[in-house]
């Protein structure tokens, strides 16, 4: 990755993308690294990150995350799933935060230097060039390292540098020994992580 200590730095994390690609690479991501590690490359001027919530749930997963990221330095941009039923009769969540995520980088590219997506989403690929055209620098982290690819080709060509979330594994995932309970749990104990 290629930055400068004077960027302005702005971290856009699609979070349902992210998720899916860390996890197709079999780790967890450790947001106080991944936040800690682009403070060291430039000046962070802001760090959103978007998901979707389930509306009306005694419990939602992800709430503990969005809460822990609220309070630690991230901007939380949410907004409740649509709740529908699949060909199969099965209830289901939708909740893309696309449009969201275009317009604040939209809004904050005047005042950023290079723009951090965390997407493999090929519909950001004109978004990217917008805010090229801007003279903001833009590098997309998703990756091709999972089956199937999680990061779109044209978005790919089109970001000013491409990192693989697979690369960023020794600086934003978190230790082996968080993750080894949950593996034996999803193993049944048996194997190796």
């Amino acid at each position: 990755m290629t930055f400068y200590p004077t960027d302005r730095l702005a971290l856009f994390i699609d979070g349902a993308n992210l998720y899916s690609a860390a996890k197709s690479l079999g780790f967890d991501i450790d947001y106080k690294k991944l936040l800690d590690e682009f403070r060291k490359r430039g000046v962070l001027i802001r760090a959103y990150y978007y998901t979707a919530l389930v509306e009306d749930q005694e419990y939602s997963p992800i709430r503990p995350l969005v809460d822990w990221l609220d309070y630690n330095g991230f901007t939380m941009v949410t907004k409740p799933a649509r709740e529908y039923t699949d060909r199969e009769g099965r209830k289901r969540f939708r909740g893309d935060m696309d449009l969201e995520i275009a317009v604040d980088v939209m809004e904050l590219s005047p005042r950023c230097d290079h723009v951090v997506l965390f997407s493999g989403d090929g519909d950001f690929r004109c978004l990217v060039e917008a805010v090229q055209r801007k003279g903001v620098r833009v590098t997309v982290v998703s990756t091709v390292k999972s089956q199937p690819p999680m990061a779109s080709d044209d978005l790919r060509r089109q970001a000013d540098s491409f990192v693989d979330l697979a690369d960023l594994v020794d600086i934003i995932g978190r230790p082996a020994r968080d993750r080894l309970p949950r593996f034996l749990q999803e193993n049944g104990g048996i194997g190796e992580p």
